[in-house]
């Protein structure tokens, strides 16, 4: 299955679950305790990150859409820094306040990005749930899929209510389940339990074909539309009524910290369905998302150039011969990670020692090469009939196996001015002996800074000269 990065922008999403403080204190151990035989802690960070379900609002506001939460807390100096660091990061907030309970939060006690201890501060929420299901119907006509993200601490308290009244308005539902009593999310469009959850309520699954079994029959009893179950190591697992069971492996690289990575896969799945996707794109996308954010320590978020990143490497896209298109977004999503992009152009008919050294060089000049070159016809207005020796696909080929480079593109224009004025390169490299001034685009690439660079060609060393050279064999 192809794997491709839908539009985030246009994708609101509403979140509607429990909301806790997730905070981090760091500091060296360098001695044992007097006192017990714990490690000594000196704490010279304090960090905060929303955590529940603003770790899941936070996640699809890291993804470039609209957010909205609504949760239960105290009114505290937690609740205060939950609304910051949310409202901060583009996130609507709705809290329900109660002045006598604390707002859930989780200490953790980390030392050379190791956790230590965990102290949580929690009780639940008496939460005042006719207006909790007033202030959700009146945020739904905004959005296009809204989450139940359920830690059991209060906040969910009339699951049926708040379903009912997305779903009459033809809103999904996706719930991030908690608990053996799944009945409490019937009617939901799609449940993310993970493997543990899932069967805590069906059984153990002695093999794939009873875990599908299972599945479906869960399915018809809650009346679902699609089942997700996560399973680390083993990846995921979409269910749904008549279709075949789709299996996605796991695509971590490397497993630094599981916390919160049921948080990105709902949220991800919710904003790709948001954004107009399929059941299994949104599935495939959650799943490159879980396997960014498992490399990371702590709550974290994905964002949607890491995403986008993700899905290039699907594509295969991350290096090689590129659309326009494709290209443009390759390069914003280098620029989203501080990568300086590096443009030159030519025909580049015969690849020889001259260009390979010239575009080692090129590349030198930057983090990223982009090479554009005259299609076919452009070729033969500028270099006469006989011109190109090699197509343009055969060119683009060898110019991308070639490791300096990281994106091939053609054009059809006799120059490349049209593209540079897309592609805005940091740099303009050029070979030959020229001025920076008579470098065909300088003046564009001056325009908005960018700067304008002359490199040599291995002398003597051209493919016009090698091919006089053939033909002067030829005739001998």
């Amino acid at each position: 299955m192809k794997v491709s990065m839908p539009r985030f922008d246009s994708a609101p999403v509403l979140v509607v679950g429990d909301v806790m403080l997730d905070r981090y204190w760091h500091g060296p151990t360098r001695r044992i305790s007097p006192e017990a035989p714990v490690p000594v802690v000196k704490v010279d960070q304090i960090e905060d990150r929303p955590g529940g379900a603003g770790n899941v609002a936070l996640n699809i506001a890291a993804l470039g859409a609209p957010a909205w939460l609504v949760g239960v807390t105290g009114d505290d100096e937690a609740a205060a820094k939950l609304s910051q660091r949310l409202e901060a990061a583009g996130v609507y907030c709705a809290f329900q306040k109660h002045p006598e309970q604390p707002t859930i939060t989780k200490l953790r006690v980390m030392s050379r990005h190791q956790q230590l201890i965990r102290v949580d501060f929690e009780e639940g929420f008496n939460t005042d749930a006719p207006a909790l299901l007033a202030e959700v119907s009146r945020l739904l006509d905004g959005v296009k899929v809204m989450i139940l993200s359920d830690y059991g601490k209060g906040a969910l308290v009339n699951h049926q209510a708040l379903i009912a009244v997305a779903r009459e308005r033809g809103i999904p539902v996706l719930a991030d389940p908690k608990g053996q009593d799944f009945s409490i999310y019937r009617g939901a469009s799609l449940i993310t339990p993970n493997l543990s959850e899932f069967e805590a309520v069906v059984g153990h699954c002695n093999s794939e074909q009873q875990l599908v079994e299972k599945g479906l029959a869960l399915i018809d009893e809650l009346k679902l539309e699609a089942l997700l179950v996560t399973r680390s190591e083993q990846g995921m697992t979409l269910l749904r009524k008549g279709e075949a069971p789709l299996h996605l492996p796991a695509r971590a690289r490397e497993v630094f910290d599981v916390t919160g990575a049921g948080d990105t896969v709902i949220s991800t799945l919710a904003t790709a369905l948001a954004a107009g996707e399929d059941y299994p794109q949104a599935v495939a996308l959650a799943n490159l998302a879980a396997g960014i954010v498992v490399g990371k320590l702590g709550t974290a978020t994905v964002s949607a150039p890491e995403l986008r990143r993700a899905v290039q490497r699907e594509q295969g896209s991350e290096r090689g011969v590129l659309s326009v298109e494709q290209l443009l977004v390759a390069i914003e999503d280098a620029r989203a990670h501080g990568e300086r992009i590096v443009f030159t152009n030519g025909c580049f008919d015969i690849i020889h020692a001259g260009h390979v050294g010239y575009l080692e060089e090129a590349r030198s000049q930057g983090d990223r090469l982009v090479v554009a070159i005259n299609d076919d016809a452009s070729v033969t207005r500028l270099k006469g009939p006989g011109r190109p020796i090699n197509s343009v696909d055969r060119r683009m080929t060898v110019l991308a196996g070639l490791g300096a480079v990281d994106w091939v593109v053609s054009f059809a224009e006799d120059t490349p001015e049209q593209l540079l004025e897309q592609v805005r390169p940091d740099v303009l490299v050029k070979g030959g002996d020229y001025s920076v001034d008579q470098v065909v685009g300088a003046p564009i690439v001056k325009a908005y800074g960018g700067e304008v660079k002359v490199l040599n060609f291995v002398e003597s060393c051209s493919t016009t000269a090698i091919v006089e050279q053939i033909r002067k064999t030829e005739k001998s």
